[in-house]
């Protein structure tokens, strides 16, 4: 009975190993993306008014311009870098400009051909965001100014939205 219990344990062990070896080896032939790193690549404020912006006391009008740019920077590996400009105006003075680029080193796992450009563009920004927006929250506050809390983007919408652009100039230019 006792040698029962013992055999039994070792199979029960060795399915074990051989199941935790089959899901490290299911891991590594999924499709993936796994975040590396997040850093701040470029900050820059600007108050180029100050001090009698501050006397002014119309509400600003805030401006946002948004770049995405991805490179290859070694074998499934890249960087992607999510670069936020937000200027305010009153009146016809700049209040301020706030030039962020927060980056991320991502690396892609059996990610098929056809699809690493969509995760670059819209699942790598997605992520890198929220980091951008609080860095300008914070700097924008620092500068002297109200806090500026940008809405959500959808990365997915600029995307395809660059896409039919680019056919429709391809289509224009192919007649």
């Amino acid at each position: 009975m006792a040698e029962d219990k013992k055999n039994q344990s070792k199979t029960t062990k060795a399915k074990k190993a051989s199941a935790a070896a089959g899901d490290d080896q299911a891991q590594n032939n999924a499709a993936g993306l796994s975040i590396e790193k997040i850093f701040l690549g470029d900050v820059s404020v600007e108050v180029p008014n100050a001090p009698d912006i501050f006397t002014i006391h119309d509400a600003p009008k805030i401006d946002i311009e948004l770049n995405n740019t991805a490179k290859p920077i070694s074998d499934g590996y890249f960087e992607v870098s999510l670069q936020v400009t937000v200027s305010a105006k009153q009146g016809e003075k700049t209040a301020f400009l706030v030039d962020v680029t927060q980056a991320g080193i991502f690396l892609l796992n059996n990610v098929p051909e056809e699809g690493i450009e969509m995760v670059l563009a819209i699942t790598c920004p997605n992520i890198l965001f929220p980091y951008a927006r609080e860095a300008i929250s914070d700097l924008v506050v620092k500068a002297g100014f109200s806090s500026v809390l940008l809405n959500p983007i959808n990365f997915e919408s600029l995307y395809l939205k660059q896409k039919q652009e680019q056919a429709s100039e391809s289509a224009g230019q192919a007649n």
